[in-house]
């Protein structure tokens, strides 16, 4: 079982990596994500769809939980996903759905 004190980054990569773990904590979740241009909120729907576009289905669990943590609605991620089918692809929206529905109904 993961310690929970840990992040996902941290989670994920544990000892094997740890400096893009480092990265990952100090950079990406440090001054890329508090960033004013946009808000948190605004920051996971453009990573969501980023995620879903490039077909990253394995990273979409560490970002649609916070999205939803950070203000975004199940309906407006099925919208946006629903959107995203013809611009980023069938699969890559229907991936990304069934991922949010498991995430949703945990």
């Amino acid at each position: 079982m993961p310690d929970q004190e840990q992040n996902r980054a941290q989670q994920i990569l544990g000892d094997a990596a740890p400096e893009l773990v480092r990265l990952t904590d100090d950079v990406l979740c440090g001054p890329v994500w508090a960033d004013q241009g946009l808000s948190q909120r605004d920051c996971g729907l453009v990573t969501v769809a980023a995620l879903v576009t490039l077909y990253r289905p394995e990273q979409l669990d560490s970002h649609l939980r916070p999205a939803l943590s950070n203000g975004l609605s199940k309906e407006e991620l099925v919208a946006a996903l629903t959107h995203l089918a013809f611009y980023a692809g069938w699969p890559s929206a229907m991936s990304a759905m069934t991922r949010l529905k498991a995430i949703t109904e945990e």
